[in-house]
């Protein structure tokens, strides 16, 4: 008779860790907003706005109901319509492409860094070109921090004169680029508390962070339906955007232990790669940047995602592929421009990616266990 049992599966995001970390404290902020009973716009909102300022060295954070109105927000305060480009990486969550269509504009897409992930600057002139072609006006670039790591910030802001950079920090807040929190780079940054993200809400939620004072006011009035003086005199065509109280509240006791989070994260990061050196190609940490290690992600070239994958399924151990389809690949985005120079990159990562659990509770025997699984399977393999 075999008795052997399948080994307990591990969570890709334990979730559940930090509320069990969280438990009381959470508990009583959220009593105090159901006591108060000011579930929108209610004072932890505005509290929450002023320590995340604090945190990440911002002069104004404005916070709205998700990670992608963030970034839609910011083109409304714009005014960036038809016949406008939006410049993005293709290597992406469909959001950052989407706020551009969203708002009647023409997502351009540029290719990625092969090491970092993030976008090619070099390939942002050729995006530029390939917009004007097309006889659209370039307006914003987007230069996405994927996975945790900062874009080069330093490098978009040379090659990107006359063009609003609006950063998507939405897997990356907490991290630094250049020894700065992100938050301060470009002229706007947007983030998302998504549960899932490393600074994550019960639910959704999201920011712009700038330090320019009259976007500040617009996308205040823009959240609320582009209220003015009186909320019944709109001034302009806006949203109904707003973060919820109770996610504010809990969001105030998460941002308490964010630090040691981060640090946890990257403890994590540092024996993955350590254990992994020599069977794959680990993610890379270029000087003066940290990342905050939203997703550890592999490159398997070669073939060997899949039987890997497989592999490590039978093994209780889950992997995610971010992303299999690029997105100048989609049916969605497929009609729109590519950037002189191509997406190759784009399409090679796409075939070569695959993550591994990550968080900031992953103990170091579940994390042995993961990382000899893998080692097992690719020498095998």
């Amino acid at each position: 008779m075999n008795l052997r049992t399948n080994p307990p599966s591990i969570p890709f995001v334990d979730v559940g860790a930090q509320r069990r970390r969280l438990g009381a404290a959470v508990d009583a902020a959220v009593a105090r907003v159901l006591n108060h009973c000011q579930f929108v716009l209610g004072p932890e909102v505005r509290a929450f706005e002023i320590e995340l300022a604090t945190f990440c060295g911002a002069k104004h954070v404005i916070t709205c109901a998700s990670g992608t109105d963030a970034l839609v927000l910011v083109l409304r305060a714009l005014g960036v319509g038809p016949g406008d480009a939006v410049l993005c990486p293709s290597f992406t969550f469909c959001a950052t492409a989407e706020v551009a269509a969203l708002v009647g504009a023409t997502p351009v897409f540029v290719d990625v860094d092969a090491t970092t992930f993030n976008i090619e600057v070099s390939g942002i002139p050729g995006a530029v070109a390939a917009a004007k072609a097309a006889g659209l006006t370039p307006k914003v670039v987007i230069p996405v921090d994927l996975f945790g790591l900062a874009a080069d910030h330093a490098a978009v802001a040379e090659v990107s004169e006359g063009l609003f950079i609006l950063d998507d920090a939405a897997q990356s807040f907490g991290a630094t680029f250049n020894n700065r929190r992100l938050g301060t780079f470009g002229h706007a940054t947007a983030t998302s508390f998504f549960p899932a993200k490393p600074l994550g809400c019960y639910g959704d939620g999201g920011a712009v962070m700038t330090d320019d004072d009259e976007m500040a006011n617009v996308l205040r009035s823009l959240r609320m339906h582009g209220h003015g003086s009186d909320k019944y005199d709109n001034i302009r065509i806006g949203l109904a955007s707003r973060l919820d109280t109770i996610q504010a509240a809990i969001l105030i006791e998460k941002l308490k232990i964010f630090p040691d989070e981060i640090e946890a994260r990257d403890r994590v990061a540092r024996r993955y790669a350590q254990g992994l050196a020599g069977v794959a190609i680990t993610p890379t940490v270029p000087a003066g940047s940290t990342s905050i290690w939203a997703q550890y992600t592999l490159r398997l070239p070669g073939g060997r995602r899949d039987a890997l994958a497989a592999s490590l399924k039978t093994e209780g151990i889950p992997t995610a592929i971010y992303y299999p389809i690029p997105l100048h690949r989609q049916q969605a985005y497929k009609q729109f421009p590519v950037g002189k120079g191509g997406v190759a990159v784009s399409d090679r990562l796409a075939s070569e990616v695959i993550s591994l659990p990550m968080h900031a509770y992953l103990n170091a025997p579940t994390q042995d266990r993961i990382i000899d699984a893998v080692r097992r399977a690719l020498k095998a393999g």
